[in-house]
Formats: structure tokens, C-alpha cells, sequence
């Protein structure tokens, strides 16, 4: 019997989490319906943000909640930001340059380098 206790565990386990990936996939798909509704082209911007907004707050709720913010600290250790569990990582600075005048800190797109000086 002690041999069959972790089969049927296991058994359970993968039969309770198979029941909720329905449920999971329903939410999603009533998400990505209300979203599409939102974005038909009937709403003006105001009102199509308000409604993307409603619905993911909708899928938040029907999934207990928004994700956890917990705070990180940068790689450089010079900020903190909040952010939800599970995000990447902050960058570490490398990508921001400051201004000719020295006024402001730019941060450049994944995509560009640093202008040239």
C-alpha cells in the first residue's frame, strides 16, 4: 500500500491541476473576447481604455487578485522598483546616458545604441 500512496498523489494532483487548466483557458478566452470588443473601432479612446482596463481588471479579480509587487533592486544597486512577481529583473543603468547638459538621465530603447558624442 506505501508503494501506491505516491502514485495516487501524484494521480490526484495531476487530475486537480488538468480541472483548473479548463477554467484557466475559459477566463482567457472571455479576456480576450472583451478585449476584442473593446477594440471593434465603436469606442472613442477614453472609453476603449476604460473598457481594456475593466477587463483585465475583471481577469485579475476572477483570478483572485493582481500578481504580488514585490520590490528589486537594480543591478547596480542605485533603485528600488516595485514591480509584480516574477518580471525580469531591472536593467543596471547600462542602457541610460545623461543628457549633454547634464540635467537629465535618458534611457534608450533595447533596440538603439547611444547617440554618438
Amino acid at each position: 500500500m506505501k508503494r501506491f500512496l505516491p502514485l495516487l498523489c501524484a494521480g490526484l494532483a495531476t487530475a486537480l491541476s488538468a480541472s483548473a487548466q479548463p477554467a484557466r483557458d475559459a477566463l482567457q478566452q472571455r479576456y480576450e473576447r472583451e478585449i476584442a470588443a473593446c477594440n471593434n473601432g465603436s469606442l472613442a479612446a477614453p472609453a476603449r481604455e476604460a473598457c481594456i482596463r475593466a477587463a483585465g481588471n475583471a481577469l485579475d479579480r476572477a483570478r483572485g487578485g493582481p500578481p504580488a509587487e514585490v520590490p528589486q533592486s537594480s543591478a547596480d544597486g542605485r533603485a528600488t522598483i516595485v514591480a509584480p512577481a516574477g518580471t525580469t529583473p531591472p536593467s543596471s543603468g547600462s542602457d541610460a546616458i545623461t543628457s549633454r547638459d547634464g540635467r537629465a538621465t535618458i534611457v534608450l530603447p533595447a533596440d538603439r545604441a547611444p547617440p554618438q558624442r
